[in-house]
């Protein structure tokens, strides 16, 4: 006997005496029982809604001989004629840029992605075995989504799996290396993920989480300097080298994870230079350094969006939250003690994790591109940030940069020499 869910949690709470309901092609309507009448509209807000999307994790649609759809839990054990998709339908928009906020800073991961069903989806996410990016891959990994831990070290990677299927059995997850200290080790990752038979369907979300902090000068194998290298030149490599695989996929999402410290960034038109990116040790300062790499990520991010803007590729860049309790710290004891001083204040890592897990999953962002988003709420960067020709000139550079360090070959060919 099927049962009557109780009424929905949906945003706005229905005044006495109204239903929620759907319709089987998901238009929502109202119910008023105190007048026996019906309409499309919220009767408090006035908007329409609809519902879409995959049914929850573990949920099926079900249709009698007699024409009446059922939902059938098999987690819970239960049978319904509500639509579960009900709680989470979204408003029509008149706009692509008007959505409402649903999440804020207090948000977590798992709640973001409350009632979602990511089963036969894709993620890359980098960096992924500890700290914001495995909470990313963990939250990712319970709702049925295929993540990929991308990591320089395989036996940490494999250790996170480990926790992450310690939770849930089925969650299936694979470990790649990849070392963004090494522009080689970057191509290798990239052939690696285009020769395996399990993503010949594609890549659904590239999540672009790794980085470093407060590193004292030093030069990676490509002689660049560490935090430019790892922070942006590698992960925009990556980018260009997976695009044939994220092209393949419906409304696939490429999120760059940059900073609020992006708008102390003092790089502009006139200095931005091989010299500026690698400085001699007597003009590095790694706080500046790490500034000018997160202004990088949302300059490539606005540039790739703009550039793919004919692709059914979205860019997105965020901040995850200030000064969270992670690894991120290690390399200098003052950043640590500080790191541990403020820990009461600032976010959790679920916390953190949440507003990178949204640009890579929200329905709502399924026809925009090219924005900014803090405590999964759209904001506006730096001015900088919105600088087309310092993009613009970013990319060239980036493409020099790589260019002089192998054979222009290994940059695909749709971009070499073009600006």
């Amino acid at each position: 006997m099927a049962s009557v869910l109780p009424d929905s949690d949906s945003e706005d709470d229905l005044p006495p005496g109204w239903e929620e309901r759907a319709t089987v092609d998901g238009s929502v309507y109202y119910v008023n029982h105190n007048t026996k009448g019906t309409q499309w509209t919220h009767p408090r807000t006035g908007k329409k809604k609809r519902v879409a999307g995959e049914l929850p994790f573990g949920w099926e649609k079900v249709v009698e001989d007699s024409g009446k759809v059922l939902y059938v839990d098999h987690e819970n054990h239960r049978t319904t004629y509500t639509d579960p998709r009900l709680a989470f339908a979204q408003e029509e928009k008149e706009s692509p840029l008007m959505f409402r906020q649903r999440f804020d800073g207090s948000s977590t991961a798992l709640q973001v992605l409350h009632g979602r069903d990511l089963g036969g989806k894709v993620a890359v996410v980098t960096g992924a075995n500890c700290g914001i990016g495995y909470e990313t891959a963990r939250a990712l990994a319970r709702h049925g989504c295929h993540v990929v831990l991308a990591c320089r070290s395989l036996t940490r990677a494999q250790e996170a799996i480990e926790r992450i299927q310690a939770e849930r059995p089925q969650a299936i997850c694979t470990s790649q290396r990849l070392d963004l200290k090494s522009l080689k080790s970057v191509k290798e990752f990239a052939n690696s993920l285009k020769g395996h038979p399990a993503f010949n369907r594609g890549i659904d979300m590239l999540i672009l989480n790794a980085g470093v902090f407060a590193l004292p000068h030093s030069l990676t194998e490509d002689g660049l300097e560490t935090t430019f290298q790892v922070n942006h030149l590698s992960q925009f490599y990556l980018t260009l080298l997976l695009e044939d695989l994220l092209a393949r996929v419906s409304s696939s999402r490429v999120v760059f994870v940059s900073s609020e410290s992006h708008r102390f960034s003092t790089l502009n038109v006139d200095n931005m230079s091989e010299e500026w990116f690698c400085p001699k040790p007597q003009n590095y300062w790694s706080m500046m350094a790490y500034n000018d790499s997160k202004l990088c990520n949302v300059l490539v991010a606005n540039e790739l969006a703009r550039r793919w803007s004919s692709k059914d590729i979205l860019v997105f860049s965020c901040h995850p939250g200030n000064m969270v309790s992670s690894n991120i710290s290690r390399h200098w004891c003052p950043y640590r003690l500080l790191f541990i001083l403020v820990r009461p204040f600032t976010k959790s890592l679920e916390q953190a994790a949440s507003t990178q897990v949204y640009c890579a999953t929200a329905p709502e962002l399924s026809d925009v591109s090219g924005l900014y988003f803090n405590n999964c709420c759209r904001c506006e960067p730096s001015k900088q940030a919105q600088n087309t020709q310092l993009s613009s000139r970013l990319w060239q550079l980036s493409l020099d940069f790589i260019s002089s360090r192998f054979s222009s070959l290994d940059i695909p060919d749709k971009y070499r020499n073009k600006p």
